[in-house]
């Protein structure tokens, strides 16, 4: 099953009639392959990169066929309409802390087929962002949950090619540890990838006026189409 037919089962009555007149069920059923949903948490900081979502949505527009909601979502962890969404976006500065609402909707998200990509915006293995989010993966789904993945994972090879996670600006320049974290990390439900983990900072990286965009030597939102397609057809 992949997450679209995730979405449609979660639709159909796992969840109830309360999430199938959400807006975002609606547009699941009508419009829309793909929408943007970023998660609200009551411990931390998680309104960052404010423009990284429309460059995001941009280039999915550009590179794929796909229908995509031009609008990014908020919802709150804790609130039951996002287990409805096909991707989720988490991020952060300071300390994560889930309460048991917030706990309850990541599991049962996660375990149920869904997808939540989490970037550390102190791009740093030792700020209080990681260790707090490390700290909450570990109670929910055990210690070792938390793998790195290969260079050979799927998520490299889901649209674009790539050897590996490509390294940002923020990593090469900026606080935190100074290192280039050549790898990713994830957790697997069942060998599929619900938790994709990042200490590199892609959310600024991504975070810039579209019209500097053609500045680029590269496009670099290239990598977050591939964690989308990966997300969606995994």
């Amino acid at each position: 099953m992949n997450r679209a037919q995730f979405l449609r089962l979660m639709l159909g009555g796992a969840v109830g009639a309360w999430l199938a007149r959400s807006p975002l069920a609606q547009a699941a059923r009508a419009d829309y392959d793909f929408w943007f949903t970023r998660l609200k948490y009551d411990s931390g900081d998680w309104d960052v990169d404010q423009r990284m979502p429309a460059n995001l949505i941009t280039s999915l527009i550009d590179y794929t066929n796909l229908r995509v909601d031009p609008k990014e979502h908020v919802l709150a962890l804790a609130d039951p309409k996002m287990l409805g969404a096909p991707f989720c976006y988490l991020a952060g500065h300071k300390l994560v802390e889930f309460n048991p609402d917030e706990r309850r909707n990541f599991e049962r998200y996660v375990r149920n087929g869904g997808f939540v990509f989490v970037d550390d915006c102190n791009h740093d293995i030792d700020g209080l962002f990681a260790k707090s989010f490390e700290e909450q993966m570990a109670r929910i789904f055990g210690a070792k949950a938390l793998r790195r993945l290969p260079k050979k994972h799927p998520i490299y090879r889901s649209f674009f090619v790539f050897d590996g996670p490509p390294a940002t600006g923020f990593e090469l320049n900026g606080w935190g540890d100074d290192l280039v974290h050549d790898y990713l990390q994830g957790i697997e439900i069942d060998g599929r990838l619900g938790v994709l983990y990042s200490n590199k900072d892609y959310g600024c990286e991504w975070d810039y006026d579209w019209r500097n965009k053609r500045f680029l030597a590269e496009d670099n939102t290239k990598f977050a189409v591939n964690i989308v397609m990966y997300a969606l057809n995994s």
